[in-house]
């Protein structure tokens, strides 16, 4: 099976949901794609953390995000 046959497919399925289902499979579909605003907040927190302490070093260091 083809990518494109599994996309039709899918699409299909969808096409035969009502507006309920849609809604649902949408809010899911949101839920894994899109951070909620804390999250964010603590990435942004994160990566200014990691940037004050390569300041600290002095630059020399090079550290590797591990999140």
């Amino acid at each position: 099976m083809t990518n494109f046959d599994q996309k039709h497919k899918i699409l299909a399925s969808l096409d035969s949901l009502d507006q309920e289902q849609t809604q649902q499979v949408m809010a899911y579909i949101k839920s894994l794609t899109y951070r909620s605003a804390e999250e964010m907040s603590h990435q942004k927190f994160k990566r200014e953390a990691m940037k004050e302490i390569r300041q600290a070093l002095g630059g020399t260091r090079k550290m590797r995000p591990y999140f």
